[in-house]
Parts: C-alpha cells; structure tokens; sequence
C-alpha cells in the first residue's frame, strides 16, 4: 500500500519492525555477521532428547491446572475439570515442529529439471504462537525460489513454513529460517520469502490495533544482490 514503510538494516536478511504497515526488508552487503552463524543454527534445532510426550502432557497439565486456580476458578468444576488436560494437548500440537527438521521434510522430494527461473508458491496460510505472550499470529507466506538445475514438490514448500511456524516464534526469525532452509535443503541460487501476518499480542492486549499488519521480507543469494528481480517478486506477490 501507499503508506508502507520501507526500511534496511545490516541484519542477515531481515530486521524487526511493527507497523500498520511495516516492510521489513535487509541485506548485509555481503559482510560477515555472527547472528547469521546462530541463525542458521536455529534453522536445524530439534528438541535435542525427544521428549516423551506423555509425560509432558502431564507436566503441562499440571501447570495449567495451578495458572486457572491462580485466576480465582475452580479447576474442579464441570466446564474446567478437563481443561488442563486438553491445553497440553494443543499446545503439543501447536509446537509440534521442534520434532522435525527441514531434512525430514524434503526428503528426496527434489528432482533433477532443466528450469532456471523463478518459482512462486503464494498465500501458503500459517499459524503460530508469539513467544513473548504465547498468543497466536498468523497470517499468509509467499516463497518464490530460483533453482540451480533442481526443481522441488510444491507441498513441501508449505509443510516447511509450517515446520517454522510451529513453534514459539517471532516472524522475523520464522521469514529468515523458511528462507534459509528452502536454499541449503534444495541448493537453490536464490531464495525470496514474504511474510504478512496479525499479531493477536496487538489486538488482544497492549495497543489493541486490530487492522495493523507485520510484513517481513527475507532475500537470499541472487534475490539479494539483484534489486530487479527482489522488485519483481515483490510486485508478484503483492498482486
């Protein structure tokens, strides 16, 4: 819209705003960063031990159990005495995506294919939790990558995003891992994620804005160094 903001940062690939409107957009000029080092760590993080799920379950639930008394309610009475148990249950399913990494999604889902321009997988619809209030946002990813000989299923284009998405987030960190991720699992020259979303920490609480927009942007290899083709993404995406 008319009214976006447009900013730069020397950040990895993209950088932190909030705005009715804000594009968040960064390259680092091809200088060294170390947060791009823990970056690309986050990108393979996996609860290092897997956890049994049953006991965490309960250990949720548990906890759950002590926040709603907290709150003056009886946890005991009919409409509560089994919610505990189904919070733990969705919050398991909420963050589900630390139990898997990007090379259990690709797999060997990418084929060998004479095409070397750009691909786009717009609107793929996610869902996640803030990890500063646990409140959820959500909103819709474009990904557009430029393959090096080597072409990929579509669907796991979406089951990336929601790898990142399920899991305590913010969407600077989730635009970057999706980006980074789809270029070193498929080894593609360059990768452009958009990323816009309604942050309920926004509408629920706080400043209660209900209209405003976080839009963040993350450009890879060619998409970074060439200003035409990130416009011509943008402009895609946008439409």
């Amino acid at each position: 819209s008319e009214d976006q903001t447009e900013l730069t940062s020397s950040g990895p690939c993209c950088s932190s705003a909030t705005g009715a409107a804000a594009v968040l957009t960064a390259g680092n000029g091809g200088r060294t960063d170390t947060r791009a080092g823990k970056a690309r760590h986050q990108i393979a993080h996996v609860v290092d031990d897997a956890i049994d799920e049953s006991a965490a379950k309960d250990r949720i639930a548990g906890a759950m159990a002590t926040v709603i008394t907290a709150l003056g309610e009886d946890v005991q009475r009919e409409g509560l005495k089994k919610t505990p148990t189904r919070f733990a249950q969705a919050l398991l399913d909420f963050t589900q995506g630390y139990r898997s990494t990007p090379a259990e999604v690709f797999g060997d889902a990418a084929f060998n294919e004479d095409h070397h321009e750009p691909v786009i997988l717009k609107d793929i619809e996610f869902f996640s939790l803030c990890e500063h209030h646990m409140v959820p946002f959500f909103g819709k990813c474009s990904i557009s990558y430029v393959p090096n000989g080597r072409v990929v299923g579509l669907s796991k284009l979406a089951k990336v995003v929601d790898l990142f998405a399920k899991r305590l987030q913010v969407q600077e960190r989730l635009t970057a891992q999706v980006a980074r991720a789809v270029r070193e699992e498929i080894g593609a020259r360059g990768v452009a994620v958009y990323v816009e979303a309604q942050h309920l920490c926004m509408i629920m609480r706080g400043v209660q804005k209900s209209d405003a927009r976080t839009v963040t942007t993350c450009m890879e290899g060619v998409y970074r160094d060439d200003a035409e083709m990130r416009a011509e993404f943008l402009a895609l995406v946008k439409q």
